[in-house]
């Protein structure tokens, strides 16, 4: 039987991780191995490709492809269980260990098509032009806006062209690019209460006028806002599921917003805050589909989607604003990698991004259930949730008593990263508990297990 791609990939990396092949040698060219070993060279260029983009094989040009000089490995030969299709390297998968479990927003890295995106990597590099290598554009690869304009047509409602979106470096990049085109230091801003940490830290920095709204179980309450706060230039609210509390901001609130932003000519930033996660329904429309004057600009990220290392981002500008935008990126920004933004265009347009938001769905379905059926396992009523349509984290109430710092650093201090709720207030009527991430949390024993380690501590703690 003729190896496929699979068995050409390991034969070399384990040649290469037991030192057969070391740092240097070189290895033979894709037409020549294909003759010797008699496959298509499509198959050994495929497997050249994971080598490559994993960092085993370089390409030297006229010098041919050797192993990586610059390779560093232990001379074992890495587990038997480590599949080219599906899962993480245990180096990586280790490196999220080390930095804690049951950390809210990170995706399950283990469910992550990874040896699919090495391949589009390999290929989007080999696809480089000589203009791709110049100054990348500010607004981002117009291919992208393409692909995500489509995107968000479809999954979240929107009605959208490639020229209104822009790529950014992310949520920070986003939030500050809006606010250095649109705003001025007099305006008013207001903010979700409890809303997301970052953002607030970000915030508190750039806007000297900042304010906050309360937040209940039918989200961002609009009628504090009126009363309040009516004369506010910007709303910055996550409609979808909201950070941290996921609760769905209700329609009436919904088109009482989107009136207020429309009769004072007042801008609402919509952050879609892990929108693509909602396990009951198909679509969450988001608050921008409803929007009829333009009045709402819509940012998103793919660091809960895809991974967060690969700092992109993406604001959708309403028609009139393009231009700003355009001449506030040109001054404060140097546009993203083309590389990488090229990369996740074939990822969206081949549909991998799609098939892997519906596995993710379901994936994280079943990881939510099993925390909370641990969470009530261990600690009984000491906790309680609240059920939602969605999201990537949940937050475990306390029962009685304020002291959800102390359990906090109680659990940090068993590598738990969870955060304290009352930690994301700013105003009063705080609530207090644990918000915690359950996405890569691999089996229902594993929640058991990490939920045992602080149990003494809490107990003694809460009792």
């Amino acid at each position: 039987m003729k190896p496929g791609y699979h068995d050409i990939y390991t034969r070399y990396r384990d040649n290469i991780t037991r030192g057969v092949l070391k740092p240097g040698d070189k290895v033979p060219a894709i037409r020549v191995l294909a003759e010797e070993l008699k496959v298509a060279r499509k198959t050994v260029e495929t497997a050249y490709a994971i080598l490559t983009g994993e960092g085993y094989l370089v390409s030297q040009g006229a010098r041919g492809t050797r192993v990586n000089p610059d390779l560093s490995l232990p001379a074992v030969k890495p587990p038997a269980d480590e599949q080219v299709t599906g899962t993480l390297p245990a180096s990586l998968i280790s490196q999220r260990e080390r930095a804690g479990y049951l950390r809210p927003g990170i995706p399950a890295l283990d469910g992550f098509p990874y040896k699919k995106w090495l391949l589009l990597a390999g290929q989007a590099t080999r696809s480089m032009r000589q203009e791709e290598m110049l100054n990348p554009p500010v607004l981002g690869w117009y291919p992208l806006r393409q692909a995500i304009a489509r995107y968000l047509n479809i999954s979240r409602g929107l009605s959208c062209s490639a020229e209104q979106v822009l790529i950014t470096s992310g949520y920070s990049g986003s939030l500050r690019l809006i606010l250095d085109t649109l705003a001025s230091r007099s305006d008013k801003v207001v903010f979700e209460d409890p809303g997301y940490f970052m953002g607030q830290q970000l915030l508190k920095r750039i806007v000297p006028r900042l304010h906050t709204v309360p937040v209940d179980r039918a989200g961002f309450d609009t009628d504090y806002l009126l009363r309040n706060h009516h004369d506010a230039r910007f709303a910055i609210v996550t409609p979808s599921h909201q950070s941290p509390l996921a609760v769905t901001l209700s329609l009436p609130r919904k088109q009482q917003l989107l009136d207020w932003a429309t009769q004072n000519e007042a801008w609402i930033v919509e952050d879609d805050y892990d929108g693509e996660f909602h396990y009951t329904r198909k679509v969450l429309p988001s608050l921008k589909s409803l929007d009829r004057h333009d009045r709402v600009i819509f940012m998103g990220t793919f660091s809960k989607t895809i991974m967060p290392s690969l700092r992109l981002g993406y604001v959708v500008m309403p028609a009139s604003t393009v231009e700003a935008f355009t001449d506030c990126a040109d001054i404060t920004t140097s546009g993203q990698p083309v590389l990488t933004q090229k990369i996740l265009t074939r990822f969206l347009d081949e549909g991998h991004f799609f098939r892997h938001l519906k596995k993710m769905r379901a994936l994280y379905q079943r990881r939510r259930d099993w925390m909370i059926a641990a969470l009530r396992e261990v600690y009984g009523d000491l906790f309680f949730t609240e059920q939602n349509d969605g999201g990537m984290h949940i937050v475990a109430f306390l029962t009685k008593g304020s002291r959800d710092r102390e359990v906090a650093q109680c659990w940090q201090q068993q590598e738990l990263q969870v955060n304290a709720l009352s930690e994301w207030y700013r105003g009063s009527g705080k609530r207090y508990g644990l918000v915690m991430g359950y996405n890569n949390v691999r089996t229902y024993q594993e929640a058991l297990d990490l939920l045992e380690r602080p149990k003494r501590q809490t107990l003694a703690l809460l009792s």
